[in-house]
């Protein structure tokens, strides 16, 4: 390994865009709001509240229309509708990735992609080997997943100890693991199909592509089309958030403009700059500040209006995923009663072992492992001036598990105890291997500089 270190080349140039900076630092604002969030129901599960709550989660919604209705359990509104947004989400960031990011390149992705199949294999080994044949095998995709959130907020909150290339390491790991995460979810844990409602998934699914190919640009068209094929997945048996991946494909990643629209953003600009050039003199101070803030708040606006779709939507959707799409579901998923008393004996269960076991264990195996054999065969590259326990370190923290583990064992074991002991066991596995991470990576030499 010392060998490989030292051929160790730039794997991330250290200047990094506005974007990814405000990425970082929503969902590590996002995540902490998350954590409050899974503390609450933990509490509330726990205390004399645990009926109520219960009850809560179980109340139906619904809207109708004559013959027609949708009615849910609150908790399924959250889990197949609400989480749907995420997957949109997800959706988008993917296809921007796999675009113009960490993806694009193939020599630069194959270090994150080989490292996240290495993090889903292992894990869901090391889980079958202790329940393949039994009652629990259907459970072997919950150490698989990696919650971006909580992996990106110990990484912020750690400072200069996680340099900036783990950042963007974890997270196009992180990406790259979502997909994999989504092929499962589609191919593994769906019920039996419905054709009807198959068909006209694959009409929205048409009309999602002749819109991107006719260069339709308002994000509303994608956005209404998405909730139709939301609806129609949902009664189809195939898992209602693949509907917020497969329309996100769709959404337009560049603007198509002509020479005269580009020729009236330039104009409104460079009013605005014009604006901010000429200062009356007349004006108090405060006053001055407040036109000159109000003026690059509408040159924000208007070159918003005139990015790509996908951007737009990214930009407007990822607020509400960080801050409370995913508390809600930690909120509604999180409340699980602890067994104090029988801790010991509820661990001992090869359900519990297999997944605490593949996050905490095969995570750090599968990644560090085959990030060495992707240097050895020479088909990727790592950082300059990276370390292995920083690596070890982001390893372990992918091994945070929380949001999508959960959202997996639901899918896998529905309501019952097996749901109750899969949720504990991703809960201990997820901070063991936050604690695990971050004390290897303050024992790793402090970062300075760029890539801080």
């Amino acid at each position: 390994m010392n060998g490989d270190s030292r051929t160790i080349r730039s794997y991330g140039s250290a200047r990094v865009s506005r974007a990814f900076v405000e990425f970082l630092r929503a969902e590590a604002s996002g995540g902490l709001i998350m954590l409050g969030a899974t503390a609450i129901a933990l509490v509330v599960a726990n205390s004399g509240m645990v009926e109520t709550y219960r009850a809560f989660l179980h109340e139906y919604a619904g809207v109708s229309l004559g013959d027609w209705s949708l009615k849910l359990s609150l908790q399924h509104w959250v889990n197949d509708g609400l989480m749907a947004v995420f997957f949109f989400l997800v959706g988008l960031e993917i296809k921007r990735e796999l675009l113009f990011g960490e993806l694009a390149s193939p020599r630069r992705a194959a270090l994150p992609v080989v490292a996240a199949l290495g993090g889903a294999i292992v894990p869901a080994g090391i889980y079958l080997v202790l329940n393949g044949g039994g009652p629990y095998a259907r459970g072997w995709g919950v150490p698989m997943a990696t919650d971006i959130a909580f992996a990106v907020t110990v990484l912020v909150l750690l400072g200069s100890r996680a340099p900036l290339w783990l950042k963007s390491f974890v997270t196009a790991l992180a990406i790259a693991d979502d997909i994999m995460a989504v092929l499962v979810i589609a191919f593994f844990y769906s019920a039996s199909l419905d054709v009807t409602a198959l068909v006209y998934a694959g009409a929205v699914i048409a009309a999602l592509a002749a819109a991107n190919a006719f260069n339709i640009q308002r994000p509303a068209v994608y956005v209404v089309l998405a909730l139709c094929l939301w609806y129609f997945v949902l009664q189809s048996g195939i898992h209602a958030t693949i509907a917020g991946v497969l329309a996100a494909a769709f959404v337009p990643a560049a603007r198509r403009s002509t020479k005269r629209d580009r020729k009236a953003t330039s104009d409104e600009i460079g009013d605005h700059l014009e604006e901010l050039r000429s200062e009356d003199e007349t004006q108090e101070r405060w006053e001055q500040v407040d036109e000159r803030e109000a003026e690059l708040e509408q040159i924000a606006i208007t070159a918003a209006r005139s990015s790509a779709p996908l951007y737009r939507l990214e930009h407007a959707i990822h607020p509400w995923s960080a801050y409370f799409v995913l508390p809600t579901f930690a909120f509604f998923n999180a409340g699980i009663p602890l067994p104090f008393e029988a801790l010991g004996a509820v661990l001992q269960q090869p359900l519990a072992l297999g997944v605490i076991l593949g996050l905490v264990v095969g995570k750090q195996l599968g990644i560090t492992g085959f990030t060495w054999l992707v240097l050895r065969l020479g088909m990727g590259r790592m950082p300059e001036g990276a370390t292995w326990r920083q690596l070890w370190g982001g390893a372990a923290l992918a091994g945070i598990g929380f949001t999508m583990s959960i959202f997996i064992a639901t899918l896998a074991f529905g309501e019952g105890p097996e749901l109750e002991v899969a949720k504990l066991a991703v809960l201990i596995g997820s901070l063991v291997s936050a604690a695990i991470g971050v004390a290897l990576l303050r024992s790793a030499p402090r970062t300075r500089g760029a890539d801080a």
